[in-house]
């Protein structure tokens, strides 16, 4: 295999673009996609027509408008190409079929934002993102919109945020001489996830219906030894994961490390960078193709955040960068930051972001699966914070507290032993505790949920630099003295936001008091996290910056608190399912079967009091355990009207019931003979691929 030969085979990509369009019609395209310029209309019908015939000589027969309602999935309407010419038929696809599609928009969740009889709907060609062929289909990227103009999608709002960033950015680099075309903010999302056996997911209910695991007491062996992580690869995950490799690859997605993570049967992929919005589609690519192909070596991919109680859950680290068309890094410190007043000046705006905004930096990666993650010693807590490393913490801290800032300097590291290589040591550690960490010359955003769209926090980070970009700009433009303005300025931001710096760890108990006396958010569940969306000076930064109205923040909003609600009633139904036709039934089974036994042993004299005691404990935990089921079903059947209100009653009595049905079922899973309990156990679950 030639991987350079198989890379991006299945794309629409430049060299294929080069070979295929007339010079002209090329460099447009390429001025739309490089520097953004508007899209040339005429140039559509020629496009369409090399497109289609690359695709059909990829073997597809259908196209379609490829686009990311607002339900973290993405979706599809498949048209072919045949046009009936006489008696027989051509393959064609306009120049307007690539350009605008019109699917219907009744379906798919609006929020409120319009209603439900306004079917009408639109899907915009994003000539920014590759078209690729996809079994049999030429799959072109869209934005979705609806007749009125509203969006209806996550691609359209992150294009404007990207947008947005780039005008201000470029404003921000003009007050130091330096002219460019365009800057771009670049993302490269890892994925954690979870590999099992085919056989066993299918016995497990909840697996299916909700993607964790509702019961499930621990196994014996869990993820205490440390032995998993970075472990060889079983043979099974190994074939997945070269089968994978090479699937993505196919489709240009530059996917470059591969090994397990720290729970067992947990694996992470990450890839390389790239622009914001194809890496969206990337991701969002990837995780259908993660599925697809496990399911190829009978495994099934979970991509829930938290499937299983007691090990690790899944995220996804949001890499996020800056950098402009002439290859400027504007989060790249150089040599000496304290030297650098560009880089000072956005460092301390994006510190002011993250401090300002932190509530709906919170809200826009909060999910019932996340609620499960984030605080849990295993993954951020759920208070946002930014962590700077040693080097510019300290120089943040001379800044703030006025001393005098010693310089740390990268030095040669050695192990000592004589043969082994000096190797350079970084002027700062790396910090997993923190939910926004500086990393070199990036940040990395790591409360991101496992199956989350990567879209949410890039447009809510877009936009609030944006803003701190804007306001640096308006603040700087005409000083007298730029140099001394912009140190006075980059110090007020620094002072102003220094609470929200946080260089220590953050699992530990001192934390969350002392954020608190900061006056930090604690938002722990989506039900508290997702108001935050609805106050004015939130709904005011998206509106000022062109990225969403009033009544699309709001919508989303909503919708975010729809889904919690449904996903939450959808796992209490399934779990009350469970107990009373399965679980409920096998302990009764099995308190049965122990009866004969204490009856048999009775009747020829024979101890029995350790049988008696076992069968009290487990009598008394299945009478309490369908107590416990009764009171979820009733406080399920009196949820009040209005998302506010049902998603408080669902993160903080609903949600409570269930752990309380939970950690009896998984108690009476300890006592119960295994030949009884009636689904597979963490043990089967967790090590059943070899």
């Amino acid at each position: 295999m030639d991987v350079t030969e198989l890379f991006g085979s299945n794309v629409f990509g430049d060299e294929v673009m080069k070979n295929s369009l007339p010079k002209e019609v090329y460099r447009s395209l390429r001025r739309t996609i490089d520097a953004g310029e508007p899209l040339d209309s005429n140039i559509a019908s020629a496009v369409a027509n090399a497109m289609k015939d690359w695709a059909v000589k990829k073997g597809a027969t259908h196209y379609t408008h490829w686009f990311q309602p607002l339900t973290n999935l993405t979706a599809e309407k498949h048209d072919s190409f045949i046009e009936p010419d006489g008696d027989k038929v051509i393959m064609q696809l306009t120049g307007k079929s690539l350009i605008v599609g019109e699917p219907d928009a009744s379906s798919f969740p609006s929020g409120g934002s319009r209603a439900t009889s306004a079917a009408r709907g639109y899907t915009a060609w994003d000539p920014t993102s590759p078209a690729f062929v996809k079994e049999g289909t030429l799959y072109i990227p869209t934005v979705f919109v609806s007749y009125t103009g509203e969006t209806l999608d996550k691609k359209a709002p992150l294009l404007k945020s990207m947008t947005a960033l780039d005008t201000q950015a470029k404003r921000l680099l003009k007050l130091f001489g330096i002219e460019c075309k365009k800057v771009a903010t670049t993302v490269g999302p890892e994925q954690e996830y979870f590999l099992i056996d085919e056989e066993v997911y299918l016995k497990r209910k909840d697996l299916i219906l909700t993607g964790r695991t509702l019961f499930g007491a621990p196994a014996p062996r869990g993820q205490e030894l440390e032995d998993h992580y970075f472990g060889v690869l079983k043979t099974r995950i190994s074939e997945f994961m070269r089968d994978l490799d090479e699937t993505l690859w196919k489709y240009g997605i530059f996917a470059k490390t591969k090994h397990n993570e720290v729970a067992p049967a947990q694996h992470e992929l990450a890839p390389v960078f790239t622009t914001t919005n194809v890496a969206v589609d990337a991701n969002q690519l990837t995780m259908e193709l993660m599925k697809k192909v496990a399911k190829r070596h009978h495994l099934v991919c979970l991509l829930h955040e938290k499937p299983f109680e007691g090990v690790n859950g899944s995220g996804k680290h949001n890499n996020w960068s800056l950098s402009t068309d002439t290859g400027l890094n504007l989060l790249d410190p150089g040599e000496n930051p304290e030297s650098n007043p560009r880089f000072m000046l956005v460092l301390a705006c994006v510190i002011a972001a993250v401090d300002r905004y932190q509530g709906i930096l919170r809200a826009c990666v909060a999910s019932a699966g996340n609620d499960h993650r984030l605080g849990a010693n295993e993954a951020p807590p759920a208070i946002l914070s930014v962590y700077l490393g040693d080097q510019l913490g300290a120089l943040v801290d001379s800044i703030v507290n006025g001393r005098a800032y010693v310089p740390k300097k990268a030095v040669p590291g050695s192990i000592g032993v004589p043969s082994s290589p000096i190797f350079p040591i970084d002027t700062t550690d790396r910090n997993r505790t923190s939910p926004f960490a500086f990393t070199g010359n990036k940040f990395e955003f790591r409360m991101l949920g496992s199956q989350a769209s990567v879209a949410d926090p890039n447009i809510v980070l877009n936009t609030i630099a944006a803003e701190l970009f804007s306001e640096a700009v308006d603040a700087l433009s005409g000083a007298k003295d730029f140099g001394k303005a912009c140190r006075e300025y980059t110090e007020m931001l620094l002072k102003k936001h220094y609470r929200v710096i946080f260089n220590y760890n953050g699992y530990g108990p001192d934390w969350e008091p002392e954020a608190v006396r900061r006056g930090l958010l604690n938002n722990k569940t989506t039900a508290d996290a997702v108001p935050e969306f609805f106050k004015p000076e939130n709904i005011e930064v998206f509106v000022k910056q062109g990225v969403y109205t009033e009544r699309e923040v709001i919508a989303r909003a909503n919708i975010q608190l729809e889904n919690y609600i449904k996903n939450i009633n959808i796992e209490a139904l399934t779990m009350a399912e469970m107990a009373k036709r399965d679980i409920y039934p096998a302990v009764n089974a099995y308190l049965s079967k122990l009866c004969t036994v204490i009856e048999k042993k009775r009747a020829v004299e024979l101890a029995c009091g350790a049988d008696v005691k076992l069968a009290e404990e487990l009598s008394g935990l299945n009478d309490r355990f369908f107590a416990a089921v009764e009171k979820l079903e009733c406080d399920l059947s009196e949820i009040p009207a209005g998302e506010g209100p049902a998603s408080q009653k669902m993160a903080h009595v609903v949600v409570p019931d269930m752990d309380e049905v939970r950690r009896l079922a998984d108690r009476m899973e300890q006592l119960c003979s295994s030949d009884e309990w009636p689904y597979p156990t963490y043990t089967e679950l967790l090590y059943s691929v070899k």
